[in-house]
């Protein structure tokens, strides 16, 4: 992550395994300071509750669909799983 001249300090007190967390993300070359390993592992956890909200967003979308909706989706559903099939992956 790029140094930012727009960061606010902190200071906390944290548990002894997430402090060897961070460091081990320094000493291997994942991030070039505490305060950027700090950043990484925010941003990861950002990540993982983007793709819960996601996930919910997604399977109520799915409950309400009705009619003509519904059939177009399960169509569509259809269509890329025989795609995803179809589709060689090197191991």
């Amino acid at each position: 992550m790029p140094a930012s001249s727009n960061r606010s300090k902190l200071s906390t007190t944290i548990a002894p395994e997430t402090r060897s967390f961070l460091e081990a993300l320094v000493e291997a070359g994942k991030a070039e300071s505490m305060a950027e390993a700090v950043d990484i592992a925010v941003a990861h956890a950002r990540r993982a509750e983007n793709r819960a909200r996601l996930e919910r967003d997604t399977a109520a979308y799915f409950q309400v669909l009705r009619g003509r909706a519904r059939t177009a989706e399960a169509r569509l559903e259809a269509a890329l799983g025989q795609m995803v099939d179809e589709v060689e992956f090197d191991d």
